[in-house]
């Protein structure tokens, strides 16, 4: 089987360490080229993929559309729709990092420029891969927990000094700040494990000195179906929370620590069939219960699946070889983005917003 050549626009952060390794360790893609001008970048991955191409601009694989199969779009985000917009127009599939655009409605109009021209588009939401969530699908699967009522999710980090760059950056066009990050992650979650979104109510601040776009904020979702979301992402947070809390009719599950997965990239660890990926110790496994506290030992451990961020992009090779649905759709996305623009205008306005 011939691999499908992609090719990579960004090697930054989201490109060298969570793109790059993962397209390169799924059996039917190969890492083609990679968009980069700045040269210690082409270093650093020429060093880890030998005989990688390059190119210093996104129209350079237009050129040559022809000799690729896919592009992957992990620049900054004000770019992604620009640069999604050209490729489909060239012909060639596309995924895009989250936040695939800065408003709902771009997200629909890539969707429609996609189906427009049979082409597929899909987000990196591999958050949907993490340890902690696939475990906690499973438990609402088996219905472990009974009519889930509320559900907690926290992306916490202590992180006083500001690092700079495009993400801390208050200008709206950079679509920086952590409701559109990490919130990009939480809203997704909750929405794929309980469904559309009626109500939402948010609190978002900007707390360290110097800081201009939002590094604290709390987001309140009402589901259709009753359930509860109260989703917090920060990096401000001096004593983190569960990771989870999803309290239930009949039993409740609590979960604390980060899915391992980035950790192991940014070490330089790559997935592979010989060895176990996304595997968690047992002293960090959740614990499910009622009426008792994880904390001093209550409750039942519950193994921890593996994580298996490399199941995205075997998903990806699927669909694009046999036309099955990408992973992560861009319409998905969009009713993320509807979420996420009504937290920021609740926390904007001081109100409750309405969807649908």
């Amino acid at each position: 089987m011939t691999p499908l050549r992609v090719g990579l626009v960004g090697y930054g952060l989201a490109g060298s360490v969570f793109h790059a390794p993962l397209i390169a360790a799924t059996e039917g893609l190969a890492l083609d080229t990679v968009v980069t001008s700045n040269e210690e970048r082409r270093e650093q991955a020429r060093a880890e993929f030998p005989g990688v191409r390059f190119a210093a601009t996104p129209e350079e694989l237009w050129a040559r559309a022809d000799e690729l199969d896919l592009i992957v779009i992990a620049s900054p985000n004000k770019t992604h729709v620009p640069i999604a917009t050209a490729a489909l127009k060239a012909g060639l599939p596309v995924v895009v990092d989250k936040p695939v655009a800065g408003t709902a409605a771009e997200a629909r109009s890539l969707a429609g420029l996609a189906e427009e021209r049979g082409l597929l588009l899909s987000v990196f939401q591999n958050r949907r891969w993490d340890n902690d969530f696939l475990t906690l699908r499973r438990l609402l699967a088996d219905g472990e927990l009974g009519t889930v009522q509320r559900f907690e999710s926290r992306f916490e980090r202590w992180r006083p000094h500001l690092k700079g760059g495009w993400r801390e950056s208050g200008a709206p066009e950079e679509i920086g700040g952590l409701l559109y990050d990490l919130g990009s992650h939480v809203v997704d979650q909750a929405l794929v494990l309980f469904g559309p979104a009626a109500l939402v109510y948010a609190e978002s601040d900007v707390r360290r000195p110097g800081a201009e776009a939002d590094d604290d904020t709390f987001i309140a979702v009402t589901h259709a179906n009753g359930v509860r979301s109260h989703l917090y992402v920060s990096a401000t947070t001096a004593q983190l929370g569960p990771r989870f809390r999803v309290l239930g009719s009949t039993a409740g599950y609590v979960k604390y620590g980060l899915d391992p997965q980035e950790t192991a990239l940014r070490e330089g660890e790559r997935p592979s069939a010989q060895g176990a990926w996304g595997v968690e110790p047992q002293g960090l496994w959740g614990r499910i219960g009622a009426g008792e506290s994880p904390l001093t030992g209550g409750g039942t451990p519950v193994p921890t699946l593996p994580g298996d961020y490399p199941a995205y992009y075997a998903a990806i090779a699927t669909a694009l070889r046999d036309g099955t649905p990408p992973p992560v759709t861009a319409h998905e996305a969009a009713a993320a983005l509807d979420v996420l623009e009504a937290a920021r205008r609740s926390a904007l306005e001081g109100v409750t917003v309405r969807l649908g």
